[in-house]
């Protein structure tokens, strides 16, 4: 079956009740970001609300460009961009994201008259110690992904961070996905029963060029794109009791890039597997997240344009016994982030995600990348 806009409306507001995933849901499921999401202009009493002051240190990163939701959000005024090396900075000029924007240098940035939140999207060797200047200047952070390669430096940052009572937000690009959201709230409604299996992949062909760079990392493409798996095994299952990763270099290619890799994820009464690669024609149509338990299946795929199929043993809620085929709206990347950050920022919700959360994947990330943890 097709999920339509009323059944998602539905959805929206028995997850709203339930509370257990409190972003503005009705957006997120029914991809109508014109409302509930990304339009916070008013507070209850009409008023006009002054738009947060955001700024952006690093265009290194390859979702730096996500600059462009927070420049179009209403939510958000982008005040300043910073980047010391003159090439990356030359680059990002002349892409349409960061067209007239004022740079500066990160001291001016850190300096500004009410900057509340920072995007630190630098190359992963430089995130943890900007962050941390960050979190030390008193900025909350949207952090990308992966949270550096020092476990000991995050979990620093993390507890600098709660002690001030600042967020950081990881830059994990599925946790607003509709599809995700809906398996998280029949997983805690019991509709899937007690899970046994879970299976997640995310490839893509990898150029020379994004070779070279995430052969940095001895982690390989775990470290690169498995972490956005791992982030939801993690808030599907828990911390797991073992990791077991397998690292290979499969290509004829003559570089040092891990590019074909697995991680199984071992729990008490459950088995998990993250598979990733460098080298899969058309990757993104065979990426994908499968939730197995007693009473049913779900199969997102692919992740990016979700659509899921789910298996029921038995009636739940509007969902009869047998297989549904559900599609959902647009998934704009980033969109339902900042739109929670802003939330979260006004003091309308809490965090979603917890700093136990946030440590515990990147402590997951490390060991299925085979990287070091101390």
């Amino acid at each position: 079956m097709n999920v339509d806009r009323r059944d998602l409306l539905q959805i929206a507001g028995g997850l709203a009740c339930a509370g257990t995933f409190t972003a503005s849901l009705t957006a997120i499921l029914t991809g109508d970001w014109s409302s509930g999401l990304n339009a916070q202009e008013s507070d209850s009493a009409g008023k006009r609300r002054a738009p947060i002051r955001v700024g952006q240190i690093g265009v290194g990163h390859a979702h730096a460009n996500k600059l462009a939701v927070y420049r179009a959000s209403p939510d958000y005024e982008v005040v300043g961009v910073v980047e010391s090396d003159p090439f990356l900075r030359a680059k990002a000029q002349a892409q349409a994201a960061f067209r007239d924007c004022n740079w500066m240098s990160e001291q001016q940035l850190l300096e500004l008259a009410d900057l509340q939140v920072v995007l630190v999207e630098t190359q992963i060797h430089d995130s943890l110690a900007t962050a941390a200047r960050c979190i030390d200047a008193g900025k909350h952070i949207h952090l990308d992904k992966p949270a550096g390669a020092s476990l000991p430096e995050f979990s620093k940052l993390l507890k600098q961070a709660e002690r001030q009572s600042l967020l950081v937000q990881m830059g994990y690009m599925y946790r607003y996905n509709p599809a995700i959201v809906l398996m998280r709230q029949l997983l805690a409604e019991g509709a899937l029963g007690d899970v046994f299996e879970v299976h997640a992949v995310m490839s893509k062909v990898v150029d020379a060029e994004g070779r070279d760079e995430h052969a940095e990392f001895s982690g390989g493409m775990m470290f690169e794109l498995g972490c956005h798996l791992i982030d939801l095994v993690v808030g599907l299952l828990g911390t797991p009791g073992k990791i077991t990763p397998y690292v290979q270099h499969a290509s004829a290619i003559n570089d040092k890039l891990n590019d074909n890799m697995l991680a199984v994820f071992e729990y008490p009464r459950a088995l998990a597997t993250v598979k990733t690669s460098a080298m899969e024609v058309d990757g993104f149509a065979r990426r994908h997240l499968v939730i197995c338990g007693s009473k049913g299946t779900m199969h997102i795929q692919p992740l990016d344009a979700p659509a899921a199929r789910l298996t029921l043993s038995e009636p739940h809620g509007e969902y009869a016994k047998g297989t549904h085929e559900l599609t959902f709206p647009n998934f704009p990347r980033y969109v339902a982030d900042a739109a929670d950050m802003a939330r979260i920022l006004r003091g309308e919700k809490s965090s979603d995600f917890s700093y136990a959360h946030d440590l515990a994947v990147q402590l997951a990330v490390l060991q299925a990348a085979q990287m070091p943890i101390t």
